[in-house]
């Protein structure tokens, strides 16, 4: 028996989520049927990252047993062909066998999208969240380094979080504009960037509404600080829309 790892992009729009759930077809589930039926195994995928319904991913890691003889580097071409176009393996490789994607050291970064336009543009509706007043950039660039280091996140965590702590380590966060459109009307694509060891339920979602509260002027930078000190779910802003959200890559460490 070998045990394989897989990088998996998927587009989330039509899922809920990646853990399979009694209410709707999940990527974890769509995975395991794949696998299943192609290598006529009974396969059960593990997964680093429980991505929420509607939440995309670059780079999510899974793992599973099998005794297939298919070279392990070849195993992402023979399974793309067989998985609807909205889950694609970007690589895959034979790891040692006690090897688990939620159980070692990592670093993950997600990204959340946002088209800033008065416009909305057909091609960003599934992929990105719309704010149409003018975000100031710089202000949130300096905001977001308040949340950097290690700290007690609870004020951007979901207020029923069954997290045993909400201690958590962000190593970074980025805050980026780029064109989208020209006219009358521009707009463009903000990136906010966040990495960490580890993440609450919504805390990306979280920070990233409060951020755009900042951009906005509701908040001066520095008041993320006392937001943070606060450790009180209605002192942040918005848990902002899944479909924004981006799983951009899972690091071991």
């Amino acid at each position: 028996m070998k045990r394989f790892k897989l990088v998996v992009a998927y587009d989330g729009t039509n899922y809920c989520g990646w853990q399979i759930q009694p209410n709707g077809i999940t990527v974890e589930e769509v995975l395991n049927k794949t696998l299943r039926r192609f290598l006529k195994e009974e396969i059960h995928i593990i997964g680093a990252s429980r991505t929420d319904s509607g939440v995309h991913s670059f780079g999510n890691v899974a793992v599973f047993d099998s005794e297939t003889t298919i070279p392990p580097e070849k195993l992402c071409f023979a399974l793309n062909p067989q998985l609807p176009e909205d889950i694609r393996i970007v690589s895959s490789e034979q790891v040692p066998g006690d090897f688990h994607p939620r159980y070692c050291d990592t670093r993950k970064t997600y990204e959340y999208h946002i088209q800033n336009g008065k416009i909305p543009l057909p091609t960003e509706r599934l992929y990105s969240h719309l704010v149409i007043f003018p975000l100031n950039i710089q202000a949130m660039q300096e905001a977001s380094q308040y949340l950097v280091g290690t700290h007690d996140f609870k004020s951007f965590c979901a207020a029923k979080t069954q997290a045993q702590t909400t201690v958590r380590t962000v190593t970074g966060i980025e805050v980026e504009a780029h064109p989208l459109s020209e006219g009358e009307y521009p707009s463009k694509k903000v990136i906010i960037r966040v990495t960490g060891e580890g993440f609450l339920y919504n805390m990306v979602r979280i920070i990233s509404g409060t951020l755009i509260k900042v951009g906005l002027g509701v908040y001066p930078p520095e008041h993320v600080k006392q937001i943070l000190e606060a450790c009180d779910r209605s002192q942040a802003g918005e848990t902002v829309p899944a479909k924004g959200l981006f799983l951009k890559k899972i690091e071991y460490l």
